[in-house]
């Protein structure tokens, strides 16, 4: 059975969420920044970790899939 557009209300309503454009906003942010510094290219299979979601902390460089990976 395809899902409805229903089953994905409740995601929707939480990334449009004030607090959540924010914290999208910084990790974008940290992405920039890396890609400035050269330490991620586009299509690198990089991603920007904040390790302990922790957006003011440091940032480590790690495969996507790893980063993903993580629960």
């Amino acid at each position: 059975m395809p899902k409805r557009h229903d089953d994905y209300k409740y995601d929707l309503e939480y990334q449009a969420s004030t607090e959540q454009k924010h914290r999208r906003a910084l990790r974008n942010k940290d992405r920039r920044q890396a890609l400035r510094e050269g330490k991620v290219h586009k299509g690198d299979n990089k991603d920007v970790h904040h390790p302990n979601n922790d957006l003011l902390s440091g940032i480590k460089i790690i495969s996507s899939s790893k980063n993903r990976s993580i629960k």
